[in-house]
């Protein structure tokens, strides 16, 4: 009884998957390609109106809005299947003019990825996405004709439709047809999450830069972070020396001006008050200079370029 009970829950939980796949296929299906057919078109004008200046506004925000639909593909493929797509778009300036943002984008072969995978994803795209729902759903016209539609498609002295290979033309190929619907049925209750994960997949054969960009861009990423580490390396030896030149020497010779102040307290009070008043300019410089230590050390990247690239840079 438990191992029937077992079987059974499998039974449900499998046509759940498959009936999510499916659901899932449609969506990308029917959203997909009304997303990649208006982006594509409005990248076309766009990029089209770039020499009259039009296009130098227009084109940066239009191919923000293509990234985004790539990379919700992206994001859904992870999270649906399990299908990893990378990206490598080159980062750009957070205060750069629209004539630099426009053609830092276009110069992005990450873009050009991006804009040959819209006309993909409205052809072939399509028919990977839609497949799990219609291997799904076919099936049901088959059983239908099994069931009687076929007179309403056919007066029964010729053939008037065809299921799948099957001509349908009176009762016993209605029953064929609903036979191959079964055989259909039980295909989707196989391969539906299957078909999905190619979709992704051959999402991916078109988004994801190649071998050789992606160790270019290792090499960039291995250079940055060369760079940062020399620059950390430089700012520490800068507050090294400005300690041990500023700050340490003034203590130490604050110090020893106390050493003397203290002999001649009662042998010499004047002279023992100046080397106080020298002793108390000292700390205060002493104090000046370590302010002005600690408000220097922070990142150049964050004099030179804000928080926003200082933190993507320590990312």
């Amino acid at each position: 009884m438990e191992t029937r009970r077992a079987g059974s829950d499998d039974v449900r939980a499998r046509a759940r998957e498959v009936a999510v796949a499916a659901a899932r296929g449609l969506v990308l299906a029917v959203a997909g390609f009304v997303a990649a057919t208006v982006l594509f078109v409005l990248t076309v004008v766009s990029v089209a109106l770039v020499p009259v200046g039009v296009g130098i506004v227009t084109t940066p925000w239009v191919l923000t809005g293509v990234r985004a639909f790539a990379g919700r593909e992206r994001e859904l493929a992870g999270r649906w299947c399990g299908v990893r797509i990378p990206s490598a778009y080159r980062p750009l300036q957070a205060d750069a003019n629209p004539w630099g943002r426009c053609f830092g984008m276009l110069r992005d072969p990450a873009t050009w990825r991006d804009l040959r995978w819209l006309p993909v994803r409205m052809t072939a795209g399509f028919a990977t996405a839609l497949l799990p729902a219609a291997l799904l759903l076919y099936p049901l016209e088959g059983f239908a004709l099994a069931l009687g539609l076929w007179r309403v498609f056919t007066d029964g002295t010729h053939t008037g439709w065809w299921y799948g290979f099957v001509p349908v033309s009176g009762q016993a190929s209605a029953l064929a047809a609903g036979a191959l619907g079964a055989v259909l049925l039980l295909a989707a209750y196989r391969l539906c999450p299957a078909l999905l994960r190619v979709h992704f997949l051959f999402a991916r054969s078109v988004l994801s830069p190649s071998q050789v960009e992606l160790a270019k861009r290792v090499r960039v990423l291995t250079d940055s972070r060369r760079d940062a580490v020399d620059s950390s390396a430089a700012e520490l030896r800068r507050i090294e020396r400005d300690l041990h030149d500023g700050a340490q020497a003034r203590l130490v010779a604050m110090g020893m001006d106390l050493g003397t102040v203290e002999a001649l307290i009662d042998k010499d009070p004047a002279r023992a008050r100046e080397l106080l008043a020298q002793a108390r300019r000292s700390s205060a410089d002493a104090l000046t200079e370590l302010r002005d230590l600690v408000r220097g050390i922070h990142p150049p990247v964050l004099a030179e370029r804000g928080l926003g690239d200082a933190v993507r840079a320590l990312a």
